[in-house]
Order: C-alpha cells, then structure tokens, then sequence
C-alpha cells in the first residue's frame, strides 16, 4: 500500500483515532510513538499530566535496558535523545550471606564475549519518561490528561468513555494500565500467579569508587541485591527482602538505613550515601490469562509482571511493545481491520510463549537462590562455578539476557516499521 492509500485507509471519519492507548507510562508512550511513526492515528490517555510525567527531578528509579529495547528506542529515534546512559560493561553473580561477603564460586559475564558491544545499558528514569514523550508529542500523538471509565466494543470499533465524560470511537484499545489494569478487569481477564513475600527496596547510591560500568547480582537468603552501574559514581540498588523486614528498613533514618545496607553491599566502592528518594515495590508474579479481548490487547505490566531478579520487566513491555506494533502495522498494510481477533491473536501467539518462559525462570531463580539451605547452597554455588568454566554456555547465557535469541520483532532489531 504507497503512502495515500495507507493515509486513506486510515482517516475514515467513523473513527476518533485508530488506536486509544488507556495508560502513559514508559510502555503506553513507546507503543504511542511507534504506531504513530508508522502512520496510525493514536490517542494517548493518561491521567498523571504529562508537566508530571517530564518532570526532570531525580527521584532515584533506574531500568536496565537490554540491547535489544536500546534498539527499539534507536528504531524510534528516542536512544541518542537519552542522557547520561551508563554502558554495563561487566556483570557477576555471587552468592554469600549479609557481613560474610561473596562465595568464591562466582558467575562473571564480560561484554567482550559478544559482538554486540556492551551487555546493556543503565537509563534514569526521569530521563526516559521526558524524552519519549517529547518524541511522542513531535510524532503526533493526541495526548490527554484524563482516563478510560468505560468501553464498548462492535463489529466496528470501540466506544471508549473518558472520565471527563467524553467519549472517543476508535478500532482499537490498548491496556497499558498496570498490574491491576482496569482495562482488563473490564472484560473479565484474570490473572494467575502469586505473591513471594518480598519487598524490593530500590534506592540509588552514590559512592568513592568508579563501578568501572560492572553491575553485581548477589544472591543472599532473603532476596537478590542488585548493584547497576549509572553515569558518575553512582549506582542504582535493587535490594530484597521479606516483606516484613523491608516495611521496618523504609522506615528508617537515612543514617540507619545505610547501616544495615552496609553489611549487604561490602566496601569494594569506598564510602557510600543516598542519592534519590527511597522507594519500595511488593514483589509478585501475575500474568493475565489472555493478552487479548474484543478490540482490546494488553501490553507491559497489563499483562504480565515477573520477579526484578534479572531487571527484565521492562524489557518484556518493550518487546510486547514492538511485537504489537509490528503485527498491526503489517494487518494495516495487507487491508485487513487491526482489531479484528485473528489480527489481535497473532500479537497474543507471538508473545505468550516467551513471556511465560521468562516468568518460569526468573521465578526458579529467586526460589533456588532465596533460602539459606546448605545443601542447595552448596549446588547453586557449584552451578555457578561450572557455568562460569564454560565460555560457550557462558556467552549463550549473555546473548539471552541482552534480548537477542528468538523470533524478535523489527523494532527489536533496530529496523523501522
């Protein structure tokens, strides 16, 4: 289809929009901005203001991007807008107890084991939230300040109520409103999983010592303590624990707060202190059980959420993002409607698979890795040692984590739509 037609095709005036995104955050405003790079009317309905979300504060919250959801931002001309992105260079995985420091069976992945270059990269939150809406706004994208009450949907699209009391009629609606999506409590998805009775503290640092772009996985009995490298002596903490125990550690002085991180973090950085506001997350697996309904599919946190331990939940919205993009814009292409249900089910088939492989995985982990069992410590830590002793496996393990193995969308690969 040349560009009028595609134009024609899609600016039929039964419709608001083509497509209402329900849900600004990181995944909503990505989607946005590719479907509207690719020539698709979007709204984005959202009901932070959008002079909140490009706030420029620093509040300490930091994601660790995977080569390929760097590449679905480079797709989008997002990734070299960024600031102060800090290359993960190195990454080791130990596993120890708090005050007693790391087994010496450790797991140690070096970015120079692949072509790629580095392993991922560490992005700030205020930064990425600023700069895809700048691009969004710049690609045309309706943004409104406001949310989704109600929809309906027919044979022909999808009357959605906003809260204000508007109504917009569009052929498609995206979930991109969270682990408790409204969209999807709407029409009737449920979802499966479980809580783990933990807590992710999540706080960043600034410390003596350069962190010379290594990010540290370490295991101990009440959770995984991630330490990720960000520009300047800096570094992001993602540390867990019992749920109990982490309500009595946010309570605490900044002063003791540190103190009992201490013991968790070691030395190896010098001097450490808070840089940031301290933030907590309860941790729990949840997956929707299905990604799609009637003109309606769900993306990011909507329809699954998976343990931190391998930093890849917005990784896993960014692939959603890319694989959704990609199956509409293709359905567009060919003529066909994009919210009919074998449109829709293609998107459903392509991430469900890969999206239920990652929760089984990142929920192994934290189940092998958080116990203080010595006979399964002994194992793990024998895994580790035998893992880190073989490059072939070793490098097979680092392609996986930097997104690239599978059946990855365009975006994905750093290929327009």
């Amino acid at each position: 289809m040349d560009n009028d037609a595609w134009a024609g095709a899609y600016a039929d005036m039964d419709h608001d929009a083509n497509i209402l995104i329900a849900g600004g955050g990181l995944n909503g405003t990505a989607l946005a901005l590719a479907l509207a790079s690719a020539g698709f009317r979007v709204m984005l309905v959202e009901p932070r203001s959008r002079a909140e979300r490009k706030a420029d504060d620093f509040d300490g919250r930091s994601y660790a991007f995977a080569i390929s959801s760097m590449r679905v931002l480079e797709a989008l001309g997002v990734w070299s807008r960024l600031k102060d992105v800090q290359p993960i260079l190195r990454i080791k995985v130990t596993d120890g107890r708090p005050g007693e420091g790391a087994s010496p069976l450790m797991l140690t992945f070096d970015h120079g084991e692949i072509e790629e270059g580095p392993m991922g990269y560490m992005v700030e939150d205020r930064h990425l939230r600023s700069e895809l809406l700048n691009a969004a706004e710049d690609a045309g994208v309706t943004q409104m300040d406001d949310r989704v009450i109600e929809h309906h949907a027919d044979s022909a699209g999808v009357q959605a109520t906003l809260g204000s009391g508007e109504t917009r009629r569009v052929r498609l609606l995206v979930g991109c409103d969270g682990q408790n999506s409204p969209t999807a409590r709407r029409v009737g998805i449920r979802r499966m999983g479980w809580s783990y009775g933990q807590t992710a503290l999540v706080c960043t640092i600034a410390h003596e010592r350069s962190h010379q772009g290594i990010a540290h996985q370490f295991f101990i009995p009440a959770g995984p303590l991630a330490i990720l490298p960000l520009s300047g002596n800096r570094s992001s903490i993602v540390w867990t624990e019992r749920a109990g125990r982490a309500e009595t550690v946010q309570a605490m002085s900044e002063s003791a707060y540190l103190d009992e991180l201490r013991p968790r973090f070691g030395s190896f950085l010098g001097e450490v202190s808070l840089a940031g506001r301290r933030f907590t997350y309860p941790l729990l697996l949840s997956i929707a059980e299905r990604f799609i309904a009637d003109r309606v599919a769900l993306v990011g946190d909507a329809a699954h959420v998976v343990h931190p331990l391998a930093g890849q939940g917005l990784n896993a919205g960014l692939k959603d993002v890319a694989a959704l993009a990609e199956v509409i814009t293709d359905a567009a292409r060919r003529g066909e409607d994009i919210g009919r249900p074998e449109v829709l089910k293609r998107y459903e088939r392509w991430r469900r698979f890969d999206t239920m492989a990652l929760a089984a995985a990142t929920d192994g982990f934290n189940r092998l890795f958080s116990n203080d069992v010595g006979l399964l410590r002994g194992l793990r830590d024998v895994g580790l040692g035998l893992t880190n002793a073989i490059p072939g496996l070793r490098r097979a393990l680092i392609r996986e984590a930097a997104g690239l193995t599978g059946d990855l969308p365009r975006l994905s690969r750093g290929k327009r739509l």
